[in-house]
């Protein structure tokens, strides 16, 4: 099994590429080792390496956060083995039912045709350019103006996140819906 690595924006952050399908749908983010206790076989198996922070699931990629006290060089052989072992040995990425969809959080303004609009630009135009960073981003809501996003794996927290937002994200909604005035992120 050949696993490819590619560098984020995010310098804490590297990208692996297993060569298959890590989620059939949807993406998962674990920003801590509790909160893949239980939900994903493979973040809980990378979260047993020292210096692991943060683990975030794709559809064919997987990206780690380190801690801030670890070098790369050091660790990428240790994830390149837990990754590889998991799969050369047949484990679930996620426990049955566990997986998440990546969706948005559900609102009561999923019939206004301004929110279908924000959504489907944020799926077609900006989830593909984000994932290609090894991230996501998650939309939280349209109210008075103001559309509310998280960015998600190696883009949470990255220093450029602010600048996607507002000078890409933004700019590219306020052209499209001339509803939107601003973009704002949700931690």
């Amino acid at each position: 099994m050949f696993i490819q690595t590619a560098e984020t924006p995010n310098p804490v952050t590297l990208k692996f590429l297993p060569g298959r399908t890590v989620l059939e749908q949807g993406t998962a983010d674990f920003p801590t080792a509790d909160a893949a206790d239980g939900r994903s076989p493979l973040a809980e198996a990378l979260f047993g390496i020292d210096g692991v922070a943060g683990v975030f699931l794709g559809s064919d990629f997987i990206t780690v956060t380190k801690a801030g006290h670890t070098d790369w060089p050091l660790l990428k052989p240790s994830v390149l083995g837990a990754i590889m072992e998991h799969f050369t040995a047949g484990r679930p990425v996620m426990a049955p039912e566990r997986a998440e969809t990546g969706d948005e959080m559900p609102g009561a303004d999923d019939d206004d045709p301004v929110v279908q609009q924000i959504r489907e630009l944020i799926d077609t135009r900006v989830r593909p350019a984000v994932a290609m960073d090894g991230g996501d981003i998650q939309f939280h809501g349209f109210d008075d103006g103001v559309v509310y996003l998280t960015m998600r794996g190696a883009c949470a927290g990255c220093p450029s996140s602010t600048m996607t937002l507002k000078a890409g994200i933004e700019n590219m909604l306020r052209h499209y819906v001339p509803e939107v005035h601003e973009v704002r992120a949700v931690y």
